[in-house]
Protein backbone atom coordinates (compact mmCIF):
# COMPACT_ATOMS: atom_id res chain seq x y z
CA UNK A 1 0.00 0.00 0.00
CA UNK A 2 0.99 3.53 -0.67
CA UNK A 3 0.90 6.47 1.72
CA UNK A 4 -1.23 8.95 0.92
CA UNK A 5 -1.09 11.32 3.50
CA UNK A 6 1.72 12.26 6.62
CA UNK A 7 0.51 13.66 9.83
CA UNK A 8 0.27 13.92 13.50
CA UNK A 9 -2.94 12.45 15.86
CA UNK A 10 -2.97 15.34 18.48
CA UNK A 11 -4.01 13.34 21.72
CA UNK A 12 -4.13 16.29 24.87
CA UNK A 13 -0.46 17.23 24.96
CA UNK A 14 0.51 13.83 22.88
CA UNK A 15 1.51 14.35 19.50
CA UNK A 16 1.76 10.66 17.22
CA UNK A 17 3.28 10.57 14.17
CA UNK A 18 1.26 8.53 11.65
CA UNK A 19 0.73 7.93 7.70
CA UNK A 20 -2.68 7.31 6.32
CA UNK A 21 -3.53 4.54 3.81
CA UNK A 22 -6.61 3.41 2.30
CA UNK A 23 -8.41 1.00 3.93
CA UNK A 24 -10.85 0.10 1.27
CA UNK A 25 -10.95 -0.41 -2.91
CA UNK A 26 -13.74 -1.27 -5.48
CA UNK A 27 -13.62 -4.35 -6.95
CA UNK A 28 -16.03 -3.22 -9.33
CA UNK A 29 -14.41 -3.93 -12.96
CA UNK A 30 -13.58 -1.16 -15.23
CA UNK A 31 -13.35 -0.31 -18.92
CA UNK A 32 -12.14 1.99 -21.63
CA UNK A 33 -14.52 4.17 -23.86
CA UNK A 34 -13.18 2.65 -27.70
CA UNK A 35 -13.94 2.70 -31.44
CA UNK A 36 -16.52 -0.30 -31.99
CA UNK A 37 -14.67 -0.95 -35.41
CA UNK A 38 -10.82 -0.71 -34.38
CA UNK A 39 -10.57 -0.31 -30.61
CA UNK A 40 -9.19 2.91 -30.68
CA UNK A 41 -9.22 4.68 -27.25
CA UNK A 42 -11.32 7.46 -26.78
CA UNK A 43 -9.73 10.86 -26.03
CA UNK A 44 -11.20 13.80 -24.59
CA UNK A 45 -9.78 17.08 -24.92
CA UNK A 46 -10.25 20.15 -22.39
CA UNK A 47 -11.18 22.84 -24.50
CA UNK A 48 -12.69 26.20 -23.20
CA UNK A 49 -16.35 26.72 -24.14
CA UNK A 50 -15.49 30.38 -24.68
CA UNK A 51 -12.81 30.94 -27.44
CA UNK A 52 -12.89 27.39 -28.28
CA UNK A 53 -8.88 26.16 -27.74
CA UNK A 54 -7.19 23.31 -26.36
CA UNK A 55 -6.32 24.12 -21.82
CA UNK A 56 -3.47 23.01 -20.00
CA UNK A 57 -3.98 21.76 -16.41
CA UNK A 58 -1.71 24.78 -15.45
CA UNK A 59 -4.31 27.20 -16.79
CA UNK A 60 -7.13 26.16 -15.06
CA UNK A 61 -8.61 27.20 -11.93
CA UNK A 62 -11.89 26.62 -9.75
CA UNK A 63 -15.19 28.25 -10.96
CA UNK A 64 -18.27 29.01 -8.77
CA UNK A 65 -21.37 29.44 -10.67
CA UNK A 66 -23.47 32.46 -9.26
CA UNK A 67 -26.18 31.89 -11.94
CA UNK A 68 -27.51 34.16 -14.58
CA UNK A 69 -24.60 33.84 -16.67
CA UNK A 70 -21.84 34.88 -13.37
CA UNK A 71 -18.75 33.21 -12.40
CA UNK A 72 -16.36 33.62 -9.71
CA UNK A 73 -12.87 31.87 -9.91
CA UNK A 74 -10.86 31.22 -7.63
CA UNK A 75 -7.14 30.19 -7.80
CA UNK A 76 -4.53 27.62 -5.74
CA UNK A 77 -3.59 30.54 -4.24
CA UNK A 78 -7.14 31.65 -2.51
CA UNK A 79 -7.69 28.10 -1.12
CA UNK A 80 -4.21 28.45 0.45
CA UNK A 81 -4.84 31.17 2.47
CA UNK A 82 -8.16 29.43 3.91
CA UNK A 83 -8.08 28.89 7.49
CA UNK A 84 -7.31 24.92 7.92
CA UNK A 85 -5.40 24.88 11.11
CA UNK A 86 -5.20 20.91 11.29
CA UNK A 87 -3.79 20.82 7.47
CA UNK A 88 -1.55 18.20 8.53
CA UNK A 89 -3.03 17.45 12.48
CA UNK A 90 -5.69 14.95 13.22
CA UNK A 91 -7.31 16.58 16.17
CA UNK A 92 -9.13 14.38 18.95
CA UNK A 93 -12.46 16.24 19.91
CA UNK A 94 -13.89 13.96 22.27
CA UNK A 95 -14.68 9.96 23.05
CA UNK A 96 -18.12 8.76 22.53
CA UNK A 97 -19.98 5.66 22.96
CA UNK A 98 -20.04 3.94 19.29
CA UNK A 99 -23.41 3.28 19.39
CA UNK A 100 -24.20 7.00 19.19
CA UNK A 101 -22.40 7.34 16.08
CA UNK A 102 -25.46 6.75 13.42
CA UNK A 103 -23.58 4.39 10.45
CA UNK A 104 -25.46 6.59 7.62
CA UNK A 105 -22.69 9.58 8.63
CA UNK A 106 -19.73 6.77 7.71
CA UNK A 107 -17.57 7.51 4.33
CA UNK A 108 -14.68 6.53 3.56
CA UNK A 109 -11.80 3.87 5.87
CA UNK A 110 -8.45 4.67 6.72
CA UNK A 111 -5.81 2.72 7.99
CA UNK A 112 -3.00 4.27 10.26
CA UNK A 113 0.44 3.58 10.66
CA UNK A 114 3.28 4.47 13.07
CA UNK A 115 5.70 6.70 11.45
CA UNK A 116 9.43 6.43 13.01
CA UNK A 117 9.96 6.98 17.27
CA UNK A 118 5.91 7.13 17.56
CA UNK A 119 4.93 3.49 17.73
CA UNK A 120 4.64 3.21 21.53
CA UNK A 121 2.34 6.52 21.76
CA UNK A 122 0.67 4.91 19.24
CA UNK A 123 0.06 1.42 21.14
CA UNK A 124 -0.54 3.25 24.01
CA UNK A 125 -3.59 5.11 22.17
CA UNK A 126 -4.56 1.90 20.64
CA UNK A 127 -5.01 0.10 23.94
CA UNK A 128 -6.42 2.99 25.94
CA UNK A 129 -9.27 3.29 23.19
CA UNK A 130 -9.88 -0.49 23.00
CA UNK A 131 -10.42 -1.11 26.77
CA UNK A 132 -12.59 2.86 26.81
CA UNK A 133 -15.06 0.86 23.92
CA UNK A 134 -15.64 4.19 23.12
CA UNK A 135 -14.68 6.29 19.35
CA UNK A 136 -12.83 9.45 19.26
CA UNK A 137 -14.67 12.22 17.31
CA UNK A 138 -11.67 13.91 15.19
CA UNK A 139 -11.53 16.61 13.00
CA UNK A 140 -9.05 16.22 9.79
CA UNK A 141 -8.12 18.01 6.61
CA UNK A 142 -7.72 15.96 3.59
CA UNK A 143 -7.39 17.01 0.15
CA UNK A 144 -7.81 20.50 0.96
CA UNK A 145 -11.02 19.52 2.76
CA UNK A 146 -11.87 19.58 6.74
CA UNK A 147 -13.87 16.59 7.66
CA UNK A 148 -15.55 14.96 10.84
CA UNK A 149 -14.15 11.47 11.54
CA UNK A 150 -13.74 8.91 14.11
CA UNK A 151 -10.84 6.75 15.55
CA UNK A 152 -11.35 2.89 16.25
CA UNK A 153 -9.67 -0.28 16.91
CA UNK A 154 -10.15 -2.44 14.43
CA UNK A 155 -7.17 -5.76 13.66
CA UNK A 156 -4.73 -4.33 16.09
CA UNK A 157 -4.60 -0.89 13.91
CA UNK A 158 -5.85 2.89 14.65
CA UNK A 159 -8.86 3.12 11.51
CA UNK A 160 -10.26 6.73 10.48
CA UNK A 161 -13.28 6.60 9.40
CA UNK A 162 -14.44 10.19 7.51
CA UNK A 163 -17.99 11.02 8.00
CA UNK A 164 -20.50 13.39 6.38
CA UNK A 165 -21.03 16.64 8.21
CA UNK A 166 -25.25 16.58 9.56
CA UNK A 167 -26.40 18.50 6.88
CA UNK A 168 -25.12 16.64 4.11
CA UNK A 169 -27.43 13.90 5.01
CA UNK A 170 -30.90 14.27 3.48
CA UNK A 171 -34.05 14.36 5.46
CA UNK A 172 -36.60 11.38 4.35
CA UNK A 173 -39.97 13.02 2.89
CA UNK A 174 -42.49 10.69 1.08
CA UNK A 175 -46.25 10.49 1.98
CA UNK A 176 -46.71 7.23 3.40
CA UNK A 177 -44.87 9.02 6.77
CA UNK A 178 -48.11 11.10 6.84
CA UNK A 179 -50.64 8.16 6.26
CA UNK A 180 -52.12 6.65 9.74
CA UNK A 181 -51.37 2.99 9.11
CA UNK A 182 -51.94 -0.23 11.71
CA UNK A 183 -50.07 -2.94 12.23
CA UNK A 184 -52.06 -6.02 13.84
CA UNK A 185 -50.06 -7.75 16.15
CA UNK A 186 -50.53 -11.14 14.87
CA UNK A 187 -48.62 -9.56 12.36
CA UNK A 188 -46.14 -8.04 14.51
CA UNK A 189 -45.54 -10.94 15.93
CA UNK A 190 -45.36 -13.49 12.36
CA UNK A 191 -42.66 -10.84 11.33
CA UNK A 192 -40.91 -11.44 14.61
CA UNK A 193 -40.77 -15.21 14.11
CA UNK A 194 -39.42 -14.67 10.00
CA UNK A 195 -36.20 -12.78 11.82
CA UNK A 196 -35.53 -15.08 14.48
CA UNK A 197 -36.17 -17.69 12.14
CA UNK A 198 -33.60 -16.10 9.53
CA UNK A 199 -31.16 -15.08 12.13
CA UNK A 200 -27.49 -15.38 12.06
CA UNK A 201 -23.85 -14.54 12.88
CA UNK A 202 -22.63 -11.73 10.31
CA UNK A 203 -19.79 -13.65 8.05
CA UNK A 204 -18.65 -11.19 5.32
CA UNK A 205 -16.88 -14.09 3.21
CA UNK A 206 -19.83 -15.60 2.95
CA UNK A 207 -21.21 -13.14 0.79
CA UNK A 208 -20.15 -12.80 -2.91
CA UNK A 209 -20.33 -10.41 -6.03
CA UNK A 210 -22.14 -12.95 -8.58
CA UNK A 211 -22.37 -10.25 -11.31
CA UNK A 212 -18.93 -9.73 -11.06
CA UNK A 213 -17.54 -12.98 -11.39
CA UNK A 214 -19.85 -13.81 -14.32
CA UNK A 215 -18.89 -10.56 -16.40
CA UNK A 216 -15.11 -11.11 -15.13
CA UNK A 217 -16.00 -14.96 -16.86
CA UNK A 218 -17.33 -12.77 -20.18
CA UNK A 219 -14.22 -11.43 -20.07
CA UNK A 220 -12.07 -14.64 -19.72
CA UNK A 221 -14.10 -16.54 -22.39
CA UNK A 222 -13.28 -13.81 -25.29
CA UNK A 223 -9.66 -13.62 -24.14
CA UNK A 224 -9.25 -17.40 -24.24
CA UNK A 225 -11.50 -17.68 -27.50
CA UNK A 226 -13.96 -20.14 -26.25
CA UNK A 227 -17.53 -19.86 -25.47
CA UNK A 228 -19.09 -18.15 -22.61
CA UNK A 229 -20.99 -20.63 -20.27
CA UNK A 230 -24.57 -18.58 -19.30
CA UNK A 231 -25.23 -18.00 -15.87
CA UNK A 232 -27.73 -19.83 -13.80
CA UNK A 233 -31.00 -18.05 -13.96
CA UNK A 234 -32.00 -16.13 -11.27
CA UNK A 235 -35.29 -16.40 -9.15
CA UNK A 236 -37.91 -14.22 -10.65
CA UNK A 237 -38.65 -10.98 -7.70
CA UNK A 238 -41.84 -12.71 -5.89
CA UNK A 239 -44.99 -10.47 -6.46
CA UNK A 240 -45.99 -8.01 -3.62
CA UNK A 241 -48.05 -9.78 -1.55
CA UNK A 242 -52.11 -10.07 -1.03
CA UNK A 243 -52.58 -11.95 1.89
CA UNK A 244 -49.77 -10.08 4.45
CA UNK A 245 -50.16 -13.49 7.23
CA UNK A 246 -50.18 -15.81 4.13
CA UNK A 247 -46.91 -14.55 3.25
CA UNK A 248 -45.08 -13.96 6.11
CA UNK A 249 -46.08 -17.72 7.57
CA UNK A 250 -44.70 -19.06 4.30
CA UNK A 251 -41.91 -17.29 4.60
CA UNK A 252 -41.45 -18.27 8.19
CA UNK A 253 -41.71 -22.01 6.78
CA UNK A 254 -39.71 -21.43 3.82
CA UNK A 255 -37.05 -19.94 6.06
CA UNK A 256 -37.06 -23.33 8.54
CA UNK A 257 -37.00 -25.72 5.77
CA UNK A 258 -33.96 -24.00 4.40
CA UNK A 259 -31.96 -24.39 7.70
CA UNK A 260 -32.69 -28.15 8.05
CA UNK A 261 -35.69 -27.46 10.88
CA UNK A 262 -39.04 -29.04 10.74
CA UNK A 263 -42.27 -26.92 9.17
CA UNK A 264 -43.48 -24.77 11.52
CA UNK A 265 -47.01 -26.12 11.04
CA UNK A 266 -46.11 -30.22 12.43
CA UNK A 267 -48.00 -33.04 11.28
CA UNK A 268 -51.59 -31.79 12.26
CA UNK A 269 -51.83 -27.54 11.59
CA UNK A 270 -51.59 -27.08 8.26
CA UNK A 271 -49.38 -24.06 6.85
CA UNK A 272 -49.51 -21.95 3.49
CA UNK A 273 -47.46 -24.20 1.23
CA UNK A 274 -48.77 -27.28 2.69
CA UNK A 275 -52.40 -26.13 2.41
CA UNK A 276 -51.66 -25.30 -1.20
CA UNK A 277 -50.11 -28.82 -2.51
CA UNK A 278 -53.38 -30.79 -0.45
CA UNK A 279 -55.11 -28.17 -2.52
CA UNK A 280 -53.38 -29.27 -5.63
CA UNK A 281 -53.52 -32.76 -4.82
CA UNK A 282 -57.47 -32.57 -3.85
CA UNK A 283 -57.96 -30.79 -7.51
CA UNK A 284 -56.08 -33.77 -9.29
CA UNK A 285 -58.02 -36.27 -7.67
CA UNK A 286 -61.15 -34.28 -8.21
CA UNK A 287 -60.38 -34.16 -11.86
CA UNK A 288 -59.30 -37.67 -12.25
CA UNK A 289 -63.09 -38.42 -10.55
CA UNK A 290 -64.97 -36.73 -12.90
CA UNK A 291 -63.04 -38.31 -16.02
CA UNK A 292 -64.12 -41.83 -14.63
CA UNK A 293 -67.11 -41.17 -13.92
CA UNK A 294 -67.78 -39.49 -17.49
CA UNK A 295 -66.22 -42.97 -18.70
CA UNK A 296 -68.75 -44.89 -16.72
CA UNK A 297 -71.57 -42.92 -17.83
CA UNK A 298 -70.55 -43.75 -21.49
CA UNK A 299 -70.22 -47.28 -21.22
CA UNK A 300 -73.76 -47.66 -20.32
CA UNK A 301 -75.30 -45.30 -22.86
CA UNK A 302 -73.38 -47.30 -25.43
CA UNK A 303 -75.30 -50.37 -24.91
CA UNK A 304 -78.85 -48.55 -25.33
CA UNK A 305 -77.56 -47.40 -28.53
CA UNK A 306 -76.53 -50.39 -29.84
CA UNK A 307 -79.99 -51.61 -29.07
CA UNK A 308 -81.93 -49.18 -31.13
CA UNK A 309 -80.37 -50.26 -34.42
CA UNK A 310 -81.41 -53.96 -33.39
CA UNK A 311 -85.16 -52.99 -33.09
CA UNK A 312 -84.82 -51.43 -36.75
CA UNK A 313 -82.82 -54.51 -37.90
CA UNK A 314 -86.45 -56.75 -36.53
CA UNK A 315 -88.75 -54.15 -37.85
CA UNK A 316 -87.29 -54.28 -41.31
CA UNK A 317 -87.28 -57.96 -41.05
CA UNK A 318 -91.20 -58.24 -40.58
CA UNK A 319 -91.32 -55.78 -43.59
CA UNK A 320 -89.22 -57.53 -46.14
CA UNK A 321 -91.08 -60.92 -44.87
CA UNK A 322 -95.16 -59.50 -45.63
CA UNK A 323 -93.80 -58.24 -48.72
CA UNK A 324 -92.22 -62.06 -50.21
CA UNK A 325 -95.84 -63.61 -50.51
CA UNK A 326 -96.39 -64.71 -53.31
CA UNK A 327 -100.07 -64.88 -55.35
CA UNK A 328 -100.46 -68.67 -54.94
CA UNK A 329 -100.04 -67.79 -51.24
CA UNK A 330 -102.51 -65.20 -51.08
CA UNK A 331 -105.27 -67.29 -53.11
CA UNK A 332 -104.86 -70.31 -50.73
CA UNK A 333 -105.14 -67.74 -48.09
CA UNK A 334 -108.29 -67.01 -49.36
CA UNK A 335 -109.92 -69.97 -49.94
CA UNK A 336 -109.08 -71.62 -46.32
CA UNK A 337 -111.10 -68.95 -44.97
CA UNK A 338 -114.43 -69.44 -45.83
CA UNK A 339 -113.68 -72.80 -43.61
CA UNK A 340 -112.49 -71.30 -40.58
CA UNK A 341 -115.10 -68.67 -40.34
CA UNK A 342 -117.93 -71.96 -40.73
Amino acid sequence: MRAIWKGAVSFGLVSIGVKLYSATEEKDIRFHQVHRDDGGRIRYKRTCSVCGEEVSYDDIAKGYDLGGGEMVILTDADFADLPLTSSRAIDVLEFVPAEQVDPILYNKAYFLEPEGTATKPYVLLRDALADSERVAIVKVALRQREQLATLRVRDGVLLLNTMLWPDEVRTPDFGFLDEDLKVRPPELAMAASLIDSMAGEFQPDAFTDDYRAALQEVIDAKVEGREVVQPAEEEAAPAAAVDLMAALKASVERARVARGEAPSGGAGEPTPISSARSAKQTAKKTTAGRATAKKTTAKKTEPAKKAEPAKKTAAKKTTEKKATRTPAKKAAEKKAAPRRSA
